[in-house]
Order: C-alpha cells, then sequence, then structure tokens
C-alpha cells in the first residue's frame, strides 16, 4: 500500500458521551490502514469503493458551505481515472474505516487545508473537527468528525468538550501483565442505527440523569486515570463504567454477548465496554493478566492494543 497512509482510530473513552459534551480519548490505531490508489483495472471492491467516491464526490460538492472548498477538477479527473480505496480498516467496526477516508480526501483535495506540520491552536482543531464533522455525515448522517481528525493527525485527542479539544500525549506502554484489547463480535454494526437509538432513549429523563450523573462522571475519570497511568483506579472505573453500559445500553451489545460481558464483571478477570457505537463490531477489554484473559476468552479472537 503506497502512502500517505490513514489509520483507524480506537476511542477509549467517550462513545455516545462526546455527543453529549463529556470527555473523550481517541488514539490512532496503526494495525489497519487505508490510502487512495488508482488502476486501470478495477476488481469488483475496487469498483464498488470508486462507486463509493463518486457518491462522496456528488454530496460534498452539494454542500453548501464556505467551510471547505477543494480542487473538484482534480477530484473528479482521478476518480475518472480509476482512484479507489484501499483500505484493510473493517467497516461498521467502530474504528474509522470512513474517517480514515474522510482524512484521505481532505488531504489530497482541500485547498488551504491544515496541516500537521503546523502550530495545531485549539482553533485549527476546532475547524479541522467542523470541517471533517461536515465531511463525514455523509456516512453516519450524523458525525462528530473525531474519527477523521484522529487518522488525519494521527495523534491522540483529548475531547474536553465539543468546544475544547487538543492533541495529547499518553503513558508509554510498559512490558505489563495488564491489556487493553479489542474483541471482535463478528457482526458489522451500523453506527446511524445505533445513535439514532441512543438520541431516542436521551428523551427519557431518567436516561438523561445515568449519562451525566454515572456513565459521564466514570467516562471522565477513566480519561484522566489513563493519562496519569494510575492503573489501579483505572480498573476501579473501568468496571463502574462497564457495569453501567450492560445496564443501559443494552440495544448496542448483542444478545450473545450480554453473558459474556457479566461473567467478567462477576470474575473480575476483565471488563468489556463499547467501542465505538456498537451494535456489532469490536468491543474493547481491560484486563489486568492479559494471557489469562486470552484462555478464558479463547472462543473469540482477540488483538492487543495497549500494554500496562
Amino acid at each position: 500500500m503506497k502512502g500517505p497512509l490513514f489509520y483507524a482510530k480506537i476511542l477509549l473513552f467517550g462513545e455516545y458521551g462526546i455527543i453529549k459534551d463529556s470527555k473523550g480519548l481517541a488514539i490512532p490505531f496503526n494495525s489497519y490502514k487505508g490510502a487512495l490508489q488508482k488502476a486501470t483495472e478495477l476488481s469488483d471492491l475496487q469498483k464498488e469503493s470508486n462507486l463509493s467516491l463518486i457518491r462522496f464526490y456528488t454530496y460534498l460538492r452539494a454542500i453548501d458551505t464556505d467551510i471547505v472548498d477543494f480542487r473538484w477538477n482534480q477530484f473528479n479527473s482521478d476518480i475518472n481515472d480509476g482512484m479507489y480505496f484501499d483500505s484493510s480498516i473493517p467497516q461498521g467496526y467502530g474504528v474509522g474505516s470512513s474517517g480514515a477516508l474522510v482524512a484521505a480526501i481532505y488531504d489530497k483535495y482541500a485547498i488551504n487545508k491544515i496541516t500537521i506540520l503546523e502550530n495545531l491552536t485549539r482553533e485549527k482543531l476546532l475547524k479541522l473537527k467542523e470541517t471533517f464533522s461536515l465531511m463525514e455525515s455523509f456516512f453516519h448522517g450524523t458525525s462528530s468528525g473525531l474519527d477523521p481528525l484522529n487518522s488525519y493527525l494521527s495523534l491522540p485527542i483529548l475531547i474536553n468538550s465539543k468546544t475544547d479539544l487538543e492533541a495529547t500525549g499518553i503513558p508509554s506502554q510498559k512490558e505489563g501483565k495488564g491489556a487493553v484489547f479489542l474483541m471482535d463480535s463478528e457482526q458489522v454494526g451500523e453506527t446511524a442505527t445505533m445513535v439514532e437509538i441512543f438520541m431516542d432513549k436521551m428523551k427519557n429523563e431518567g436516561f438523561r440523569k445515568m449519562i451525566s450523573e454515572e456513565f459521564a462522571i466514570y467516562t471522565d475519570a477513566c480519561i484522566s486515570d489513563f493519562l496519569q497511568g494510575d492503573v489501579s483506579s483505572l480498573f476501579t472505573n473501568v468496571k463502574q463504567l462497564s457495569k453501567v453500559v450492560l445496564g443501559n445500553f443494552k440495544p448496542m451489545i448483542p444478545q450473545s454477548f450480554h453473558q459474556i460481558w457479566q461473567k467478567g464483571l462477576d470474575s473480575d478477570d476483565y471488563y468489556l465496554k463499547l467501542c465505538g457505537s456498537g451494535g456489532g463490531g469490536y468491543f474493547l477489554g481491560f484486563t489486568e493478566d492479559y494471557n489469562n484473559t486470552l484462555e478464558l476468552l479463547k472462543d473469540y479472537k482477540l488483538e492487543l492494543v495497549y500494554r500496562f
């Protein structure tokens, strides 16, 4: 795969909460990546990608905004010459497949683009996020713009609120027993559908209270613990977060995973949480003994993200 490459992302903490202005922490995940390529003879999969780019081009041209402009002639010419997005990022898995494509298109065709070499002030980050939000709404109906931002910058992003975000550093990995891991549900999630369910739930006062008094508080605590490297406190708060998610986000967790989710909470061997919008795709797991968890969850596909 020829560059420039755009990587997957993992929203470690903040799924759904960032829609309602609580904190979030997203990190690049370099195991999966994508890049714009061209070919004279396209395979069926490449043709599908090329057709998707035509629809995306049409959508972007129709947006009535002066936030971003593109080199339209070059964009159109490249599509006609057989451009497609060559990507290993699984779609519908919550790791930013559409975000990487949006970042690639912005990088190649945006006029007066903000580059990663600049001093990335808060204003520039917000401008990028707003631009990416508009662009990615083609795929999901609504978008925070965070996935493309993370893919474009390839830096951890700390979201303090909708209008306050910053590139941040995370503690370097250790060769310890603990880990953050991905767990494959082997089902595809539909982001737009899941967000719709969440927004409908937000009409309920009890659910809104839970979001502000439990979900957001545990999410913010997890982010603080993770950034400070306080692993002991992190696992205490991740357990509470996992419990809240299982109790209140059941539509976002396939039925077949409810029992294994609860088993982790009961045994304290591992804790699961959503990775993205849920409904399928990946779940995120946290464990203090990854080798033990590999054995306990040997019937599932696990992938290492970060070591404690």
